[in-house]
């Protein structure tokens, strides 16, 4: 594992930050409206959130296990810092939907990482949002024009906005719930032979 969270820590963040997003969506509906939608083509958030995913890239690079690529550790540092000045200069379209996107990969490991082998079946929530977080993640690098036309197909009427609001308050309420009640201590993990 890279990342050394308990199942309660990874649900009670994960549920925490659903909550204040989508409440704050809820509370400041056509001020996040009007952002969300200048949010995929603007190039000083988007430079801002690729820089934060190749310093965390490159975070995780430099200190994990790479196993049998250990050797290439300086090569893939490297990658990732050529990639870091490269992609802002040469893909600047939609970079924010892109950046956005590996933020989203980076996030779901923590998520799944805690939830590993864990016997709790309500751990799958965590699991369902973690792979939720990496399929968007895959489309938003891939398509990201397809983040656009979400958010417009979503703001169009605020009735559907705040339809939407609220699924992600209740599901991230339902995350803090679940995290304190049913997610217990991590069990003891014996080192292998």
């Amino acid at each position: 594992m890279i990342y050394d969270f308990s199942l309660r820590t990874a649900g009670l963040v994960a549920g925490l930050g659903l909550v204040a997003a989508h409440a704050f969506a809820l509370l400041r509906t056509d001020w996040t409206i009007d952002k969300l939608r200048q949010f995929p083509r603007s190039y000083p958030v988007g430079l801002s959130l690729f820089l934060l995913a190749a310093a965390w890239a490159f975070w995780l690079a430099a200190t994990m296990d790479l196993g049998e690529f250990s050797p290439n550790r300086t090569l893939i540092c490297g990658a990732i810092l050529a990639a870091a000045v490269m992609v802002p200069l040469f893909a600047e379209e939609f970079l924010a939907v892109r950046a956005l996107g590996i933020l989203a990969l980076l996030a779901a490991e923590p998520l799944l990482g805690s939830a590993f082998l864990r016997p709790e079946q309500s751990r799958l929530l965590l699991v369902v949002l973690a792979y939720g977080w990496a399929v968007a993640g895959l489309v938003f690098i891939g398509a990201p024009y397809t983040m656009r036309d979400a958010l417009q197909w979503v703001s169009r009427p605020p009735g559907r906005f705040r339809f939407v609001a609220w699924i992600g308050l209740a599901y991230g309420a339902l995350l803090i719930v679940v995290s304190l009640l049913f997610f217990g201590p991590s069990p003891v993990q014996y080192p292998l032979p």
